[in-house]
């Protein structure tokens, strides 16, 4: 038998677990639940009725979060030198190329995003083996592989995320932080949620979105009734 600790009984004492709460109302319950010492990501999890082996129900996409994810996000692109200083202005931690690649070769991951341009992708695709699994290799689709350098680091730094669903038909992403105010838990975790809608593959049957859950770190989960959310 799983022994509760003394913060979840009181976290799970504050809300229902078999009920489904509105998005506003479980991100106020979430805040009173929150209890770790540091500032806990909000995490999003939407179940789609959709099957990713098949390529035509694949569910990709990107999104700018309103009020940015509350995370430092590292950022390191990989460019030519005469772009370098455009990369660094916009707020790169990090900008050049051999000797990153050299970097990376010998396992150094230490970034959130990597963005690059397509004259060099022949260098960074080297590196899929290592950037893959670690779902840092740079995709057009993302906006990571750009020679609008400067404009992908900032969009990047203000909140814009990419987001897949997984082998499970989820979509896994952080929206905020705890210590955001309510309201902006709820903007950002509706633009997800709205974008999510909007990329409903043709082929996909039957119901869309079958659940949605919020949670913090360490926290237990509320379902959200999708209805409740504004597409």
């Amino acid at each position: 038998m799983i022994k509760l600790t003394k913060k979840r009984k009181v976290a799970l004492s504050k809300f229902d677990r078999n009920t489904v709460y509105s998005l506003t109302d479980a991100a106020g319950i979430l805040k009173e639940i929150v209890s770790t010492k540091f500032d806990s990501s909000i995490d999003l999890d939407i179940r789609l009725g959709v099957d990713p082996r098949k390529a035509n129900q694949m569910v990709r996409g990107i999104v700018t979060l309103p009020h940015g994810t509350g995370k430092v996000v590292r950022v390191l692109v990989l460019c030519t030198p005469d772009k370098e200083e455009e990369a660094r202005a916009a707020g790169a931690d990090f900008a050049g190329l051999d000797e990153y690649v050299e970097k990376i070769k010998g396992g150094w991951t230490d970034v959130d995003v990597i963005i690059t341009m397509p004259s060099v992708m022949a260098k960074v695709g080297a590196l899929g083996k290592i950037l893959g699994p670690r779902g840092l290799m740079p995709n057009p689709k993302t906006g990571t592989v750009t020679m609008e350098i400067g404009k992908a680091v900032k969009d990047v730094k203000a909140g814009k995320i990419d987001f897949k669903v997984d082998k499970f038909g989820i979509i896994h992403c952080s929206v905020a932080k705890a210590s955001f105010d309510r309201d902006k838990i709820v903007e950002n975790a509706e633009t997800l949620i709205s974008t999510v809608v909007k990329l409903k593959p043709a082929s996909a049957k039957g119901t869309y979105v079958r659940s949605i859950y919020l949670s913090g770190t360490m926290s237990p989960s509320i379902q959200i009734d999708p209805k409740s959310v504004s597409a």
